[in-house]
């Protein structure tokens, strides 16, 4: 069991990660994607793709999550916008294109953030 002096640093570093991911996030061009993964390594650590889609997940409106994809490019956040439909018109609406499989053209639209210090 964890003492309470751990757990509070843990969500402490939780809230540090959360800022980091938040300010990746907002930094993306309009018209632009980035990968869950892409913000995970700017943020310091690569393997917390999944940790970035649950800051996202519960993010306010300032931040322009729907420009965050899977790695393939696929909508895998668009259950968390209300209305299934609404991440890919926000999308469309900055002229970014979709393959036949429904994927974003990554080789179009890609954004790779660098990691900040």
């Amino acid at each position: 069991m964890k003492t309470s002096k751990s757990h509070k640093k843990s969500t402490s570093e939780q809230t540090d990660f959360f800022k980091k991911v938040y300010a990746v996030t907002k930094r993306i061009p309009y018209g632009k994607v980035t990968t869950y993964g892409h913000i995970a390594e700017a943020c310091g650590i690569k393997s917390a793709a999944r940790t970035v889609g649950w800051a996202l997940n519960g993010c306010g409106r300032d931040i322009p999550a729907h420009r965050v994809v899977n790695r393939y490019g696929a909508l895998t956040g668009k259950v968390h916008f209300g209305d299934p439909n609404l991440m890919e018109e926000l999308l469309l609406s900055e002229g970014i294109e979709f393959d036949e499989k429904g994927c974003v053209r990554l080789d179009k639209h890609l954004w790779i953030p660098k990691r900040r210090r």
